[in-house]
């Protein structure tokens, strides 16, 4: 079974492992390789706000993954989130996280906006929110810069009556994982 339950500290050394994974750095804001004292102190401080979520994704019993929602703000009925898996992960482990966090965020607690942003050269995942139905909303042009330049930051969003319209197809297709 496919489920979000919120992080744990007890979970932190198994997602530093995934975070420090040559795979996933290279697509996130912080490239460099964390201690787990870096984490230990980012986790204290992140979850006490109260404006942040983060759930450990699992199948069965297994984790594969990390979703993040940060800059929740109910009264405007938005947030921003992000995801990572364990890069040995099975196939459909990024699709199943992207629609678990799709209905948290526009069903369950029925927020009207989800957004994210995802460097330009991550075209796979650009591509796979696209299919769930997000468009972009702008690229932040030569905004972010890592050991061989500069790149885009490419931002999209999906609004929650364009998650009901899709959401049954793609968990029809998801179901083969």
């Amino acid at each position: 079974m496919h489920r979000l339950y919120p992080l744990e500290t007890s979970d932190l050394e198994t997602i530093l492992e995934w975070r420090n994974a040559p795979s996933v750095r290279e697509n996130m804001y912080t490239q460099n390789i964390i201690t787990l004292e870096q984490h230990r102190s980012w986790w204290e401080k992140t979850r006490i706000k109260a404006d942040v979520q983060y759930f450990l994704y699992k199948n069965g019993d297994v984790p594969f993954g990390v979703v993040a929602f940060t800059e929740i703000d109910k009264h405007q009925g938005h947030a921003s989130w992000a995801f990572y898996a364990d890069p040995d992960a099975p196939k459909g482990t990024g699709s199943w996280m992207e629609l678990l966090a799709l209905d948290f965020a526009l069903i369950e607690i029925g927020l009207n906006k989800l957004y994210c942003e995802v460097l330009s050269y991550n075209v796979a995942v650009i591509n796979k929110h696209k299919k769930f139905g997000f468009e972009i909303e702008g690229v932040f042009v030569d905004q972010f810069k890592n050991h061989s330049g500069y790149a885009d930051i490419v931002r999209l969003a999906i609004f929650a009556p364009a998650w009901r319209k899709k959401r049954d197809k793609i968990l029809e297709k998801l179901k083969k994982y």
